[in-house]
């Protein structure tokens, strides 16, 4: 039985031979089709992800970038002269939490998208939310009655938003137990205990830096970054596109005027008399209604503060008298101080103000909607100084003090 011949034996072990090859070969491919796949893998996840960066004409500060599954959102200038820069991470939807977590000293805090239960603390705030649509999210506000906007305030009246005192004050209890997503702060100089406080218990806090930009239409492109916090970029984006076109259109017009009416603004109190330097947004509206701004070769950083001899020394025959600060009417800006009334524009009535036109509970809807409608307030300041270019435009801030 086991008696076989030379030639049967070799070619028994030829073929044993044979196959063992070809297993050995098969299993080499299948390690090196392994470590291949592995390494182009790493290959893969060494490489940068790619981003997109949000598209900003004109706000300098802050920025988005997209990278698919997160945002990285950067607060560059939260108030004048703040030394620190702030990075969030802003997470879509079903992101890695574990993960995300993992990397929080790398952002000052982690943010989940959308946005569904919002605190705002700056009426300038509120209209990025009503145009976005998303006037529902807030569930919280320091000083609810300076709000002005209808949609607003009917959803205070049917308590969907509580109050929470004062900005550089926040009712941190009432706060906590909202508990929403995100606090969007305010704040002059970052030192603010109870958004310290919010930001201590896991709450998100982001300082909105729309009010340091330095022209009307940056501060008013700042809606992109709540349209960010929504992932609503794309409505963001053509809402300001919109409200620049409006801008650059009424700009244009007043290009063509013939005459320039001499502008005073502000108004004295305690023997100082306030008003914009050239350098402000105000003073940049002013130049684009194509007016005489008798400051408008100032610089600096705020208001001017001039004695009352400078100002009737330059400004004594003004044709127009704009923003005479927070007085209500011709009386209450005479009993403040008689000198006003040496001013031609007094005697001529030729003064206008914006305080008067206020919501139901009495804040001034220009300070809450100017900011991010430039193109109305520089309609406005058209209408006045060059009536005969916009013949069917009403005001809608701005009102002659009676």
């Amino acid at each position: 039985m086991f008696n076989l011949s030379l030639k049967t034996l070799n070619n028994l072990t030829f073929e044993s031979i044979k196959k063992l090859t070809l297993k050995k070969i098969t299993f080499i491919l299948i390690v090196l089709l392994v470590i291949s796949c592995k390494n182009e893998l790493g290959k893969q996840s060494k490489k940068p992800v790619k981003s997109t960066t949000l598209n900003l004409k004109y706000a300098k500060g802050f920025s988005i970038k997209d990278y698919g599954t997160y945002k990285v959102l950067e607060i560059k200038r939260p108030w004048p002269q703040s030394e620190k820069e702030y990075r969030f991470a802003l997470l879509k939807d079903n992101s890695d939490v574990a993960f995300w977590d993992s990397k929080k000293n790398r952002f000052d805090n982690i943010i989940h998208l959308p946005i569904r239960k919002i605190v705002v603390t700056s009426t300038t705030h509120i209209p990025a939310l009503e145009l976005l649509n998303e006037a529902q999210t807030l569930i919280g506000f320091p000083g609810i009655d300076f709000i002005s906007s209808k949609k607003v305030r009917q959803l205070i009246h049917k308590k969907k938003i509580r109050e929470l005192g004062k900005n550089d004050g926040l009712n941190t209890e009432i706060l906590l137990e909202l508990n929403p997503d995100l606090v969007v702060g305010f704040g002059i100089d970052g030192n603010n205990r109870s958004l310290e406080t919010i930001k201590k218990s896991g709450i998100p806090v982001v300082f909105n830096g729309d009010w340091v930009e330095n022209s009307p239409l940056a501060k008013a492109e700042w809606i992109k970054f709540f349209g960010a916090l929504f992932n609503k970029e794309k409505e963001a984006d053509s809402i300001f596109n919109h409200i620049e076109k409006n801008y650059m259109d009424a700009k244009l017009l007043a290009q063509n005027v013939k005459t320039k009416p001499s502008i005073l603004s502000g108004a004295m109190h305690s023997d100082i008399w306030y008003l914009p330097n050239g350098t402000s947004t105000e003073a940049q509206l002013l130049k684009d209604a194509n007016v005489n701004y008798l400051w408008s070769d100032t610089k600096g950083s705020g208001s001017l503060k001039l004695n009352f001899e400078s100002v009737l020394v330059k400004a004594k025959d003004a044709d127009i008298w704009l923003n005479p600060s927070n007085y209500s009417s011709l009386e209450s800006l005479k009993n403040a101080n008689e000198n006003h009334t040496i001013f031609k524009a007094f005697q001529n009535k030729n003064i206008y103000t914006f305080t008067n036109t206020t919501g139901a509970t009495g804040g001034v809807l220009y300070y809450e909607l100017g900011m991010t409608r430039p193109d109305m307030v520089l309609k406005d300041l058209i209408k006045i100084c060059h009536p005969e270019v916009l013949k069917n435009y009403k005001p809608y801030f701005f009102k002659p003090l009676e």
